[in-house]
């Protein structure tokens, strides 16, 4: 069982969540015509084997958008943050419950 650790629910069961996709991808611009450019951004995905940086989101919860590093070898998660600050190392404090 994947337990995914939400940094303002705490650890829960993949069950919770929905995969949102390649957390790598850059989308291209607005306004960007190209056909391919677009082509390339829907339909062609690398399968990685190692780390790996998705979208997910955690819908029977807080509904956030996360960033999780997953090793897509054996499914262990190296990091959690809010996808609005992939960049944190180090999630925001949980406020206890009252």
């Amino acid at each position: 069982m994947l337990r995914i650790d939400c940094p303002c629910c705490g650890p829960r069961d993949h069950d919770e969540f929905r995969y949102g996709g390649d957390a790598s991808v850059m989308r291209p611009a607005h306004d960007d015509a190209d056909f391919e450019a677009w082509y390339r951004y829907v339909f062609v995905r690398k399968n990685p084997a190692g780390a790996h940086r998705e979208h997910w989101q955690h819908v029977l919860g807080c509904r956030q958008w996360l960033i999780v590093e997953r090793d897509t070898r054996n499914h262990s998660i190296a990091s959690v943050a809010l996808a609005r600050n992939p960049s944190a190392k180090k999630p925001p404090a949980r406020k206890p419950s009252q």
